[in-house]
C-alpha cells in the first residue's frame, strides 16, 4: 500500500488549534502517512509552531490528485475552507470540531487521536453532499462571475438603509417580485446554517432538495420554498424601484457585487462535496446534540435496535 497523503487544514487563530495541528501531523508521520498543508496554513502555523515549517505544501510538493483525505481542525468555517481546497479533487473531508457548534464536524477534539488512526487506516464511510453551481450575468446577459456553494448562495442588500427589489424565477418562469433584504438559496447541508437563522426548513442530508428563503420580504407570497434538485432557480435584482444594489455571498466566503439588472442563476452542481464519517449516528441525534434540544419526557423504544439506527458515537464525543 502506498503512503497515504493527508491534507491537514487548520488556522493559527487559536492556540489549541495550533497544538492540535502539531499533534495530528506527528500522528500521521509516526503511522507512515504524509501530512500536507496548504501554503497559507503552513506560513501561519509554522510562525507559531516551527516544527510545521517542513510539512509539504499542497499544489507545490504534493498535487491535489494525490490527496487521499483532508483532516480539518476547526469549526464549520474551516470545514468550508477545506471543501474549497479539495474541490477539484476526490478527497473526502473529516472534521474535528475545535469550535462551538461545529455542525459539519464528525467528532469532538477529545476523540482526535483515535479518529486520526482510523483515518489513516481508511476506516470511514463517505457521504456525498449536494452542492450548488452559481452564475452571475450582467444586465447585458454576459456571464461575469461563476462559483459554487456547499451551504448556500445568498443575494442580499449591500446597504443598511435600503432594501432590494428582486424577482424570483423557477425553471425559467417568474414566480414573484418583492422588496426584501435578500434571498437565501440553501442545500440540505446549509439548511442548519444561514437558512436556519432566516426561518427556513431543516432538511435531512439524505433528502435531495434546495431551499429558497426570502429575507424580511415585503410581500404576501414570500414564504420559504423547497424544490427538487432538478429545478433551476434565478434571482434578478431589479432596476428602478428602490434602486439599491446587492451582493452575492456563497458560503460566507466568496462574494461578488450585484448592480441593478444583475441576474443570479443557481442549480445543482454535478460535483458533490464528500464528507468522511466515522460514526453512523442518526441525523436527529446530531440536531439534538449540536443545538442542545430538550428531549426530556421522550418515551421511545427501550431497545435502541428497535429504531433501526444505532448511535455509536463514543461517550466522550457526546460531551
Amino acid at each position: 500500500m502506498s503512503e497515504r497523503k493527508i491534507l491537514v487544514v487548520a488556522h493559527a487563530h487559536r492556540e489549541d488549534t495550533v497544538d492540535a495541528a502539531v499533534r495530528v501531523t506527528e500522528l500521521l508521520r509516526t503511522s507512515g502517512a504524509q501530512p500536507v498543508l496548504s501554503r497559507e496554513d503552513r506560513t501561519e502555523l509554522s510562525a507559531l509552531a516551527p516544527v510545521l515549517a517542513e510539512v509539504p505544501v499542497l499544489g507545490t510538493d504534493v498535487p491535489l490528485a494525490d490527496i487521499d483525505l483532508a483532516i480539518v481542525l476547526g469549526g464549520d468555517g474551516t470545514i468550508l475552507r477545506a471543501a474549497e481546497l479539495v474541490r477539484d479533487g476526490t478527497a473526502p473531508v473529516l472534521g474535528i470540531n475545535m469550535g462551538h457548534v461545529g455542525f459539519l464536524a464528525e467528532i469532538e477534539r477529545d476523540a482526535m487521536d483515535s479518529a486520526v488512526q482510523r483515518a489513516i487506516e481508511g476506516d470511514y464511510a463517505v457521504e456525498e453532499r449536494l452542492t450548488l453551481d452559481v452564475r452571475v450575468k450582467d444586465r447585458a446577459g454576459r456571464v461575469v462571475y461563476e462559483t459554487w456553494a456547499l451551504n448556500e448562495a445568498t443575494v442580499e442588500k449591500d446597504s443598511r438603509e435600503k432594501m432590494i427589489e428582486v424577482v424570483m424565477e423557477i425553471d425559467k418562469r417568474p414566480l414573484s417580485t418583492f422588496g426584501a433584504d435578500g434571498v437565501v438559496i440553501a442545500t440540505p447541508t446549509g439548511s442548519t446554517a444561514y437558512n436556519f437563522s432566516a426561518g427556513g426548513p431543516v432538511i435531512w442530508p439524505t433528502v435531495q432538495a434546495i431551499a429558497v428563503v426570502p429575507l424580511s420580504a415585503h410581500a404576501l407570497f414570500a414564504r420559504p420554498l423547497v424544490v427538487g434538485p432538478e429545478h433551476a432557480i434565478a434571482v434578478e435584482v431589479l432596476e428602478g424601484g428602490a434602486g439599491a444594489s446587492a451582493v452575492l455571498w456563497c458560503d460566507g466566503r466568496r462574494s461578488h457585487p450585484l448592480p441593478p439588472g444583475a441576474r443570479v442563476s443557481v442549480r445543482r452542481s454535478p460535483q458533490p462535496v464528500r464528507l468522511a464519517r466515522l460514526h453512523p449516528a442518526a441525523f436527529t441525534d446530531r440536531l439534538v446534540r449540536k443545538f442542545k434540544l430538550p428531549v426530556t419526557g421522550w418515551r421511545g423504544p427501550a431497545d435502541p435496535m428497535a429504531t433501526g439506527v444505532i448511535d455509536t458515537v463514543p461517550a466522550e464525543a457526546m460531551e
